[in-house]
């Protein structure tokens, strides 16, 4: 276990909410990316697969963790998404 790997994972999973937060309440995916959102969540996949089979410590909590926070980013870009989609539509007709 190593105090700059905790480090790093704590203040990435400090930023996440903030994301989640503005992405939730302003229904825009303006300035994001799901194919970053998506190289992430590999990034964090790859560090839980790492613990599992190389190192298996407690701070497997915290990628595990960030995933979660990643997946549910992606998942609002997706919402957000079908309601622009939906809202284009609607002014379109």
């Amino acid at each position: 276990m190593s105090i700059f790997e905790i480090t790093m994972l704590v203040c990435f999973g400090v930023a996440w909410p903030f994301s989640i937060l503005k992405s939730w309440r302003s229904r825009s995916n303006a300035g994001k990316s799901v194919a970053f959102l998506i190289v992430i969540l590999i990034g964090y996949v790859s560090g839980v697969i790492h613990k599992l089979l190389y190192s298996r410590d407690p701070v497997i909590a915290l990628y595990l963790l960030n995933g979660v926070m990643v997946l549910t980013d992606i998942l609002i870009y997706v919402r957000n998404h079908r309601l622009q989609s939906s809202l284009t539509e609607e002014s379109g007709k």
